[in-house]
C-alpha cells in the first residue's frame, strides 16, 4: 500500500453505517438545543421569582447578606441568556468559513457567564464592606429567614434540573451551571447565619456574612473561569484519549497506533487518529479496517459524532515502504512513531 494509498474515512460517506449518518446526527443535535433551551428558560423563570422575592425582602429588611444572595441569583438567572444564544447559533449549519459549525459559540457564551458572575461578586463585596463601614440596622428577620430558605430552595431545584439536563444532552456548560446553582443554594442558606447574629445581638453578622457570601462566588467564579478555559483551549479528559488509543489498537488489522486528537465542538467531541496498517493490503482493504476502527470509536466513546482515522503502511523490517510521509517532514515539526499493536 503505497503512500499516496493512505485510507481516509468519514463515516459520513460511508452507506454501510446508516445509523450514523449526518441526518440522524442533525436531528439529535437539534433536540439536544431544544432541551437545553428548555432547561434555560425554566431555570431562568425560576431563578427570576426567587431573585425578586428576594429583592422586595431586601428592600423591606435592609439584609446586605440578602443582597449578596440576590445579586448572585440574578447574575445565575442572566447566564440563561448568553447560554440560550450559543444553543441557537449551535443549531446553524457548518459553513465554507465555519466548517466546524457553531458549536463553540458555548465556549464564548462561557466567557460572558463568569464575567458575569465576577460582576455580581463585585457589586455585594462593595455592599458588604461599605455597610462593615457605615452599620445600619436589619429588620423583619423573619422574612430575611424565609428569604434565605427560598433561595436555597429555588437554586436547588434548578440545580438538579440543570445537571439531568446537562449529562443528558452532553452540555458541559449547563452542568457547571447546575453545580454553580447548588453553590448558590448553600450561600442562601449563609443568609440564615447572618440573620440569626443579628437577633443576639450582632449587627456585624450580616456584614460579615454578605463579605462570605462574596468569597463563595469567587470561589464560583475560580472552578467556572478554569473550565471555560479548558475548553477553549481544546482539553479534554485524559482518560478519553486512552480509551480511542485502546480501541484503535484491538481493531483487527491495526498493527500500530500515532497521534490520537480528540475536541469537544458544542455537545459533541470530534477526533483525528492515525493507525498504521499491513503494507501489502490494497487500498479498499486498508479503507476497511480505517472504517472498523472508527465505527468502533463511535461505540466507545460517549458523544463523539465524527471521527478521521488516517491509516499508514507499516514499515517493513526490510525499509521497503520507508516513512510515507517523508515528503511532509520539512513541514512538520516532529512525527510521532507509531506504537505498536499487541496483536
Amino acid at each position: 500500500m503505497s503512500g499516496s494509498e493512505h485510507g481516509h474515512r468519514h463515516h459520513d460517506h460511508d452507506h454501510h453505517h446508516h445509523h450514523h449518518d449526518s441526518a440522524g446526527r442533525t436531528d439529535a443535535a437539534m433536540e439536544s438545543s431544544r432541551e437545553g433551551m428548555r432547561a434555560l428558560w425554566t431555570s431562568l423563570l425560576g431563578l427570576g421569582v426567587t431573585a425578586a422575592l428576594q429583592a422586595l425582602v431586601y428592600l423591606w429588611s435592609g439584609s446586605v447578606a440578602l443582597l449578596g444572595d440576590t445579586l448572585h441569583n440574578v447574575a445565575d438567572a442572566l447566564t440563561a441568556v448568553p447560554l440560550g444564544v450559543a444553543f441557537v447559533l449551535g443549531r446553524r449549519a457548518a459553513t465554507r468559513r465555519y466548517t466546524y459549525g457553531y458549536g463553540r459559540a458555548e465556549d464564548l457564551a462561557g466567557v460572558v457567564i463568569v464575567l458575569v458572575v465576577a460582576a455580581s461578586a463585585a457589586a455585594a463585596g462593595f455592599e458588604a464592606v461599605r455597610r462593615l463601614l457605615h452599620p445600619a440596622a436589619v429588620s423583619h428577620l423573619w422574612a430575611v429567614a424565609a428569604a434565605a430558605l427560598l433561595g436555597f430552595a429555588g437554586n436547588e431545584l434548578v440545580a438538579r434540573y440543570r445537571i439531568r439536563v446537562g449529562r443528558r444532552i452532553g452540555s458541559a456548560a449547563l452542568v457547571a451551571d447546575g453545580v454553580h446553582a447548588r453553590t448558590d443554594g448553600f450561600t442562601s442558606l449563609a443568609v440564615l447565619l447572618g440573620a440569626g447574629g443579628v437577633a443576639l445581638g450582632w449587627r456585624w453578622a450580616d456584614s460579615v456574612v454578605g463579605l462570605g457570601i462574596t468569597v463563595a462566588i469567587l470561589f464560583v467564579v475560580k472552578d467556572a473561569a478554569r473550565e471555560v478555559y479548558r475548553r477553549l483551549m481544546d482539553a479534554v479528559d485524559p482518560t478519553l484519549v486512552d480509551t480511542a488509543e485502546s480501541t484503535l489498537r484491538t481493531t483487527e488489522g491495526v498493527t500500530g497506533v500515532g497521534t490520537v486528537r480528540l475536541r469537544w465542538v458544542g455537545h459533541h467531541l470530534r477526533a483525528e487518529c492515525e493507525i498504521s496498517v499491513p503494507a501489502g493490503l490494497t487500498v479498499a482493504q486498508g479503507h476497511d479496517i480505517a472504517v472498523d476502527a472508527e465505527h468502533r470509536l463511535m461505540h466507545a466513546i460517549p458523544r463523539l459524532n465524527a471521527a478521521t482515522v488516517h491509516a499508514d503502511p507499516q514499515a517493513e523490517a526490510g525499509g521497503g515502504h520507508g516513512d510515507p510521509h517523508a515528503v511532509l517532514a520539512p513541514h512538520r515539526t516532529r512525527k510521532p512513531r507509531l506504537k505498536p499493536s499487541p496483536h
